[in-house]
C-alpha cells in the first residue's frame, strides 16, 4: 500500500546519502590540510624557542655578574645581620635557607638580575647583593608571556580540533538532512495517498460499483493544478462517462427487444384487424332493412375499436422504426418558441415561462427528432399541469451541451414511476399511446443526447433534454 511512498523516501536517500558522504569526506580532508597549515605548531616551536632563549641569556647574565661580583667590577650592597630585623623579604629568606649563593631578579617588572652571596669576613658576617641592569628587558613579563603561550598551546592540543571539528561538521549537516528527510515524508504520504486512493477506486469500479468517485479537493470551476488531481478528474469525468454511456447502452439494448416485439405485435394486430373490419362492413351491407338501425349502431362501435387499435398499431410501428438522422445547426430558443405557441392553442388555461439563454445556443441535432421531444415533453407537461396550472421552460449552454429543462405544476411523479418512466407501455386514453416518453428518450439517444427525470422548480415534474451543441 506504501510502495510508492517507500520508493521516493528511498529515492531520496539513495540520491542524498552519497553526496553526503562526498561532503564529509571532503570536508575533514580540508579541515585536516587546513590544520596542518595552522599556526599551532608555530606557535608552540616560537613558545619553546622563546623560552630557551630566555633562560640562555638570564643563566648569562648571572655568570657575567657573578664574574663582576668576585673580580670586584661590581658594586657590593652589604646587609649586615645586626639590622637583619630590617632586611627585606628575599635577603632573610636567603640567609635562613642556609645557602652559599642565590640568584634572583627584582625590580618592578624583573629588569634586574641579583646575585647575593654571603660575606667571607666573619667579624662582619652579613649578606653581599650585586645587580646588574638587564637592558630594559622584563624577566618576570617574558615569562608569563611564555607561560601564556604554552597554555594556549595546551589548550588547543587538548581540544583535538580536528575531532571537534568533523564532530560539528557531521552534527550540522545530520540535521540539515533529517529536516530534510521529514518533508519528504510528508510530501510523500501527500502524493502516494491519491494515487492508492485512485487504485482502490480504478479496482472497485471494474468490480463493478459503478457510482464509486473520489473527492478532488479543488473548487469547482477551477481547473487541478498538479498532475495528480488531474488524473482523479480525469477518474471522475471518465466514470461520469462511461455510466452514462452504459445507461444508454442498457436502454438502447431494452428498446431493441422493445422495438422487435412493438414490430411483431403491430404485424400481427394488422393482420388481424383488416379482415375484422372488411368482415363487419360485409355483415353491415347484408342486412336486412328491419334490422338495419342495430346494425348500424353495432358496426359503428365495432369500426370505432378497430380504429383506436390500428392507431395504436400505427404508434408501434412508429416505435419500431429507425427514422432517419440528419442533424443540422438549430436555434434551440427558436425551436422552443416555435412548439409552445403551436400548443398554447390546444391549452389556453395553462400559463408558459420561458427562461432562455441569452447566449441563444445552438445544437447540432436531426430538426424531426427535436421537435418530437420537445412536443411529446411540453404536451405531457401541459396535460400534468391542468388548467391554471403552469409549464416552465429553461435552456441553457453546459460546456459541449445544450441543456433544455421542462418542469410542471401538476402533482409530481412518485418514485416507483420514475424508476419506469421511459418503458414502453400500452395505455388506453383516448389520446395517449403510453409510448411518448420511450419515443422521446430513443430520439434524444439517437441525437447523442439524453432524456432524464430531474426535482421540479413548480413542485411538479421535471424532465430535462441534453443535446450536443
Amino acid at each position: 500500500m506504501h510502495r510508492l511512498r517507500n520508493r521516493l523516501i528511498a529515492a531520496f536517500l539513495a540520491s542524498t546519502l552519497v553526496p553526503l558522504a562526498a561532503t564529509v569526506w571532503i570536508t575533514t580532508s580540508l579541515l585536516d590540510r587546513s590544520l596542518r597549515y595552522a599556526t599551532t605548531g608555530e606557535l608552540d616551536r616560537l613558545s619553546r624557542t622563546l623560552e630557551t632563549t630566555a633562560k640562555q641569556f638570564y643563566q648569562r647574565e648571572r655568570e657575567a655578574l657573578k664574574r663582576d661580583a668576585l673580580s670586584g667590577r661590581a658594586p657590593a650592597t652589604i646587609f649586615a645581620t645586626a639590622t637583619s630585623a630590617e632586611w627585606p623579604e628575599p635577603i632573610r629568606s636567603f640567609w635562613e635557607s642556609g645557602e652559599r649563593e642565590r640568584f634572583g631578579v627584582s625590580g618592578a617588572n624583573g629588569e634586574r638580575v641579583d646575585y647575593m652571596r654571603r660575606a667571607d669576613d666573619p667579624a662582619r658576617p652579613g649578606v653581599e647583593i650585586y645587580s646588574r641592569d638587564l637592558g630594559g628587558i622584563s624577566m618576570e613579563q617574558l615569562s608569563a608571556q611564555v607561560r601564556g603561550t604554552r597554555r594556549v598551546v595546551d589548550a588547543i592540543d587538548a581540544r583535538d580540533l580536528r575531532r571537534g571539528f568533523t564532530l560539528t561538521l557531521l552534527l550540522l549537516l545530520g540535521a540539515a538532512w533529517l529536516v530534510s528527510l521529514l518533508p519528504l515524508i510528508f510530501i510523500a504520504n501527500r502524493v502516494s495517498r491519491p494515487i492508492q486512493d485512485l487504485t482502490a477506486a480504478l479496482t472497485d469500479y471494474a468490480g463493478g460499483d459503478w457510482s464509486r468517485r473520489l473527492e478532488t479537493g479543488a473548487k469547482p470551476g477551477v481547473q487541478p493544478r498538479d498532475e495528480v488531481a488531474r488524473a482523479v478528474d480525469a477518474f471522475n469525468h471518465m466514470a461520469d462517462q462511461l455510466e452514462e454511456s452504459r445507461e444508454r447502452l442498457v436502454h438502447l439494448t431494452r428498446m431493441a427487444s422493445w422495438q422487435s416485439l412493438a414490430r411483431k405485435t403491430a404485424h400481427e394486430l394488422k393482420n388481424s384487424l383488416t379482415p375484422i373490419r372488411l368482415t363487419v362492413e360485409e355483415m353491415q351491407a347484408r342486412q336486412p332493412a328491419s334490422e338495419r338501425a342495430f346494425m348500424d349502431q353495432a358496426v359503428q362501435i365495432v369500426v370505432s375499436e378497430i380504429e383506436s387499435l390500428e392507431r395504436r398499431v400505427r404508434a408501434f410501428s412508429e416505435f419500431a422504426s429507425e427514422p432517419p438522422v440528419h442533424p443540422e445547426i438549430l436555434d434551440i430558443n427558436a425551436v422552443v418558441n416555435e412548439r409552445v405557441a403551436l400548443l398554447r392553442p390546444a391549452h389556453p388555461h395553462v400559463t408558459y415561462h420561458l427562461r432562455l439563454d441569452d447566449g441563444r445556443p445552438r445544437v447540432h441535432a436531426a430538426p424531426d427528432l427535436v421537435n418530437g421531444i420537445l412536443t411529446n415533453l411540453l404536451q405531457n407537461a401541459a396535460e400534468a399541469a391542468r388548467p391554471g396550472g403552469a409549464v416552465l421552460v429553461l435552456t441553457r449552454r453546459d460546456g459541449e451541451r445544450v441543456v433544455i429543462d421542462v418542469h410542471d405544476s401538476g402533482p409530481g411523479l412518485s418514485a416507483e414511476v420514475s424508476a419506469r418512466l421511459f418503458e414502453p407501455t400500452i395505455t388506453f386514453k383516448k389520446d395517449g399511446m403510453g409510448l411518448g416518453l420511450s419515443i422521446a428518450k430513443k430520439n434524444a439517444l439517437l441525437s447523442g443526447g439524453d432524456v432524464t427525470v430531474m426535482p421540479g422548480e413548480l413542485g411538479g415534474a421535471a424532465f430535462r433534454v441534453t443535446l450536443p451543441s
